[in-house]
């Protein structure tokens, strides 16, 4: 039985980490894409990158292992399935059930691992990520002249180079608005035949070098007022500017802005906020019965209006002048008026808090799915690997989108239903292994009674008429 239990968890772990480390790779780079703009032309060191990549790819470990897990079962049991070692193992005397034994063991292992991982890893993962991200899209561009195109990036400048000379190292046509004085606009114009672009070797200032050029300025304080300032034109035959770098620099910003979003609280303190933001949509659902009661039982005692005029109980309005008849009729409207605009806003108001606390309670459910999830699909790959009798990246793969895409689009739908309110929040996020429960149980029940035998033949020849299509 040890031999068997080896044998089985062997056949398992290659597949596993291959996939889990192909799909973990695939997931980042679909984030490297996304964000390729935000990390170009910004002169970020390596490590910085590669600390925003870490910490993302721990944050796909909850999307990447459940469908690792998934595949690689298929391909263990079919692997086993295809070259009859699951036939020997059970004619031995040992049902599929046993000799799921030991990856059930290993998956629970995984799942509860997962667990502790999502509830404690992958906030401070997230809060890492989201700073480091927010950081770099804050990040200047690195400088860089291209030719023919102002830049704007330096703070109070606009240069544009007409053409640069790599092998030299030199610039030609240079020319330069200076706006660090806003009230005078493009007063000050600086025009250089050739320059020169150096750093300090504190890299905290740039020296550009103009050779042979003409500085144009406005007198004045606004040209367009006092059109009489004299005009002063300059050459020079060199001229050294020095640019301050230090919004360049990269700096990392204060991570504890983000410490309250949903995503980088763990289940307790989900619970606690969930718990605190309820008691506020309480509060605010007692306000509005209380100004809808109030509303409802107004007395001639409570109102301030000095329009409307005194009259005896009973009074009826047909007995009123136009006039006030008008004048109660209007601040009847408007009280109407206002009473509806201010339920229109307060519903919507309560739906937005109520909304709120429902996203706080999917991310705490959230936290559990992971782990329900890594079970409730080994319990589907696994018998589908003995039905299917196919190992390899082939058919396994195909199956395991196909059920991956399932418990993906399920559990999306679900979510959304839950945030609006339209679905409890433990029944949207509970959603997906509702659907996927029950076919892991009859896959796992036709498999370990060896009664999916027509299954499988049908499968592999629908499989087999697809391949001669390729060809």
């Amino acid at each position: 039985m040890k031999r068997l239990s080896q044998l089985v968890i062997r056949t398992f772990i290659g597949p596993f980490f291959l996939t889990f480390i192909l799909i973990l790779f695939i997931l980042l780079m679909q984030f490297v894409w996304k964000y390729l703009d935000d990390l170009m032309g910004k002169g970020l060191e390596w490590h910085i990158v590669a600390e925003l990549l870490i910490f993302q790819s721990t944050n796909l470990v909850p999307l990447a292992l459940p469908l690792s897990i998934l595949l690689a079962s298929i391909m263990t049991f079919g692997n086993l399935a295809e070259h009859f070692e699951l036939v020997a193992l059970k004619s031995s005397g040992n049902s599929l059930l046993r000799v799921m034994r030991p990856l059930t063991m290993l998956v629970m292992l995984l799942s509860v691992g997962a667990f502790f991982f999502s509830n404690r890893v992958v906030p401070y993962a997230n809060l890492k990520a989201r700073s480091l991200l927010y950081d770099i899209v804050q990040q200047k561009p690195m400088l860089e002249l291209n030719e023919g195109v102002f830049y704007n990036g330096m703070e109070g400048f606009r240069i544009r180079v007409g053409e640069k000379d790599k092998e030299r190292d030199l610039m030609r046509d240079i020319l330069i608005y200076d706006h660090r004085n806003k009230a005078k606009g493009n007063a000050t114009v600086i025009r250089a035949k050739e320059g020169r672009m150096s750093k300090t070797p504190s890299g905290r200032f740039m020296i550009l070098e103009l050779v042979d050029g003409v500085s144009y300025d406005e007198q004045g304080l606004d040209t367009k007022r006092d059109p009489s300032a004299p005009h002063v034109r300059s050459h020079f035959a060199r001229m050294d500017m020095r640019f301050d770098l230090s919004s360049f620099e990269f700096k990392e910003s204060d991570e504890e802005k983000w410490t309250n979003n949903i995503p980088m609280q763990d289940m307790s303190q989900l619970r606690t906020t969930a718990d605190s933001l309820k008691v506020l949509v309480n509060k605010r659902k007692k306000g509005i019965e209380d100004y809808v009661q109030k509303v409802l039982t107004i007395t001639r005692d409570s109102l301030t209006i000095d329009s409307i005029p005194v009259c005896d109980v009973g009074y009826e309005l047909s007995a009123m002048d136009d006039g006030s008849r008008n004048r109660v009729f209007k601040v009847a409207y408007n009280m109407a008026n206002n009473t509806q605009s201010y339920l229109k806003s307060a519903q919507k108001d309560l739906v937005n808090r109520r909304n709120f606390v429902n996203r706080h309670w999917n991310e705490w459910h959230r936290k559990l799915t992971l782990s329900a999830a890594c079970l409730v699909l080994f319990f589907i790959g696994a018998p589908l690997g003995g039905i299917i009798k196919k190992g390899g990246l082939g058919m396994p793969v195909l199956f395991s989108i196909l059920f991956f895409l399932i418990f993906h689009v399920s559990s999306i739908t679900g979510e959304k239903m839950a945030k609006t309110g339209a679905l409890d929040p433990w029944e949207g996020m509970w959603l997906s292994t509702g659907i996927l429960l029950p076919i892991a149980l009859l896959l796992t029940y036709r498999a370990n009674t060896d009664t999916s035998s027509e299954l499988g033949s049908g499968i592999r020849r629908i499989w087999g008429r697809m391949l001669r299509r390729d060809r």
